[in-house]
């Protein structure tokens, strides 16, 4: 960790060790330039790795912008740092040589190409509309279809998706400020709970788009998960929301 005082603001080099993928120990190198109005204004950020390809590098710097916006106005150096060795498995882009050393099946049949099925249980929304609308727009964005479900205080959301976006949307999830607190002010969602992560099976319905939908009764959500073929998933994991 060094930094290096400039007239027109201060540059951070940071060195980090991040636990890949493919559990391989990846060497990032970042570079932060924080201008004299730094928070005001976005730090220019640079990222180099002898691990990684320079797409990869650049990907990792534009997700680290992207994540730098969110938090303008306000220090973010050790929000990003600590975001990057959390989410770097899920912003670099495999080689293509890991993925063929990967892929012993057919494309169609591998574990990434596959569909995949999400269920999340929310603990509240105070801004509820700006909330819906926020994860309207996620799916959207990420082509993912399922439902967002309200059944009195029970909140859910089931998505269904390319692997990749519904990692991108749980990124999405966990870093952005899309609820307010019990004084208004915004902040990041901290009681979501992951209940199911799984390929979907042959059983499994394919929705076709995204819904919000409310249930009156518990008989009304459980028929809306029989109806796609997720009963078993509705048994398992929504009774014991109640208790």
């Amino acid at each position: 960790f060094l930094y290096f005082p400039e007239t027109h603001g201060i540059t951070f080099r940071i060195q980090i060790n991040v636990k890949e993928v493919l559990d391989k120990d990846i060497l990032l190198k970042l570079l932060f330039h924080l201008p004299v109005n730094y928070p005001s204004t976005l730090p220019e950020i640079s990222v180099n790795s002898d691990q990684l390809t320079r797409a990869q590098c650049v990907d990792v710097k534009d997700k680290l912008l992207e994540q730098a916006k969110k938090h303008l106005s306000e220090p973010m150096v050790h929000e990003l740092v600590l975001w990057i060795q959390q989410y770097l498995k899920y912003v670099i882009k495999q080689p293509a040589t890991v993925c063929n050393e990967k892929t012993t099946l057919s494309k169609g049949a591998s574990t990434e190409d596959a569909v995949w099925m999400l269920l999340l249980h929310l603990d509240h929304m105070r801004a509820k509309a700006k909330y819906v609308k926020t994860v309207e727009k996620w799916a959207s964005d990420l082509r993912l279809t399922g439902r967002l479900m309200f059944m009195g205080k029970i909140i859910l959301i089931l998505l269904q998706g390319d692997r990749s976006n519904i990692k991108e949307y749980l990124i999405l999830q966990k870093t952005s400020k899309v609820d307010v607190d019990s004084s208004g002010k915004k902040c990041k969602e901290k009681m979501i709970s992951i209940l199911c992560e799984t390929k979907v099976q042959s059983q499994h319905k394919r929705f076709q788009m995204f819904e919000v939908k409310e249930y009156s009764t518990l008989d009304e959500l459980q028929k809306e998960f029989e109806a796609a073929g997720l009963a078993t998933l509705f048994s398992e994991f929504v009774p014991p929301l109640l208790k």
